[in-house]
């Protein structure tokens, strides 16, 4: 099982990623409620240097109650982390990537996640293919 469902977007700069990829995320009920650079902060907090890389913690409320109510441990799991970061094998290109929600299944063994885990696997499939990148990753 693949632990990302990613694309790689060659036509575009990174900050318009991160624009394009919120629109994506939005246009299929997740909002980003957080946001991590941790190129700035490994460069601050460890003077650490390393390529553009942004965590956008994204939720889907509907989805989000629908998997607490069926385990309260599962926020641990949530898919809410969405990764833009550029690609450091192929300059020029950057790489999106969330989590698979089918890993909430496979870890907890929880079989009532099942239908939470189809959906969100189908939203952040059509927002990553919404970006329009190549090399997609699907469940």
């Amino acid at each position: 099982m693949n632990i990302a469902l990613s694309t790689t977007l060659t036509d575009t700069d990174f900050d318009t990623a991160i624009d394009s990829t919120r629109k994506a995320l939005s246009e299929q009920g997740f909002g980003v409620l957080t946001e991590i650079d941790m190129q700035a902060t490994l460069k601050a907090k460890l003077g650490e240097d390393m390529e553009r890389y942004m965590i956008l913690g994204a939720c889907n409320p509907g989805l989000a109650h629908r998997a607490v109510g069926v385990m309260k441990q599962i926020g641990l799991l949530l898919p809410c982390n969405v990764i833009v970061r550029e690609d450091t094998t192929a300059p020029g290109s950057v790489i999106v990537e969330a989590m698979n929600p089918a890993i909430m299944v496979e870890v907890t063994g929880e079989p009532e996640l099942g239908a939470v885990a189809s959906e969100a696997t189908a939203k952040l499939q059509a927002a990553i293919a919404a970006l329009g990148g190549t090399g997609s990753d699907h469940a």
